[in-house]
């Protein structure tokens, strides 16, 4: 059972999201607040897998709520909601560790489908918004933003693993990887938990930047 934490601004929101959730048997709702601080609160008294986080909330926006809960809580993945306008909040929340981007708005069952994905390890981004994530993403890993691996570190890696950091910069999932590299999907799964252990990386999406910049760079 999939355990999530609702986090939005709009009561309305919240409800319809909790009362939808919870008819699905594998979904668990942990808790539901309207602002940051609730998040953080929540967090103290159930840990749950998955957080639905508004980006735009009062007292701690999702932002900096996303940054504090990873820097404690590696292992809780963050489904960010946005909107077309928050360019800036999307690129922070990237470089601080969600997993994943999702419009406002989006059909439920589409919802539900992004949890199990993002739930299983993968990032998940709506296609509405994939362009504005990827402007980004090349910004960060370009200019903007570096990720402290050295070189004795990259170099412990081996053929196969450099080779499954490329198709990561390359946006490919893992099924996708295992179709290419005719592995099974559990045997990409164990080599980016690897990878990321060697690169002391904390997540697919810091392995991605760092794919990208290592391209530029060499």
């Amino acid at each position: 059972m999939i355990k999530i934490l609702i986090a939005d601004d709009q009561q309305l929101i919240r409800e319809s999201l909790k009362l939808w959730l919870e008819s699905k048997q594998e979904f668990l709702i942990t808790g539901t607040t309207g602002d940051g601080l609730g998040v953080l609160d929540s967090i103290r008294q159930s840990v749950p897998d998955i957080i639905l986080m508004d980006i735009r909330m009062p007292k701690l926006d999702g932002v900096q709520c996303t940054k504090l809960i990873k820097q404690k809580y590696p292992e809780i993945r963050i489904i960010i909601l946005t909107t077309f306008n928050d360019d800036e909040y999307v690129y922070n929340a990237l470089k601080y560790g969600a997993s994943g981007y999702l419009l406002k708005g989006i059909a439920l069952e589409e919802l539900c489908s992004a949890i199990k994905t993002v739930y299983g390890g993968q990032a998940m981004i709506n296609p509405d918004i994939a362009s504005i994530v990827l402007k980004l993403f090349y910004k960060m890993a370009n200019k903007e933003f570096s990720l402290p691996v050295n070189r004795e570190k990259s170099g412990e890696l081996t053929a196969t693993e450099w080779k499954i950091v490329r198709e990561v910069g390359k946006g490919e999932s893992n099924r996708e990887i295992s179709q290419r590299l005719n592995f099974s999907e559990g045997t990409v799964r164990n080599y980016l938990s690897t990878i990321l252990d060697k690169l002391d990386l904390r997540d697919r999406t810091q392995l991605a930047i760092w794919a990208v910049q290592t391209s530029l760079e060499s």
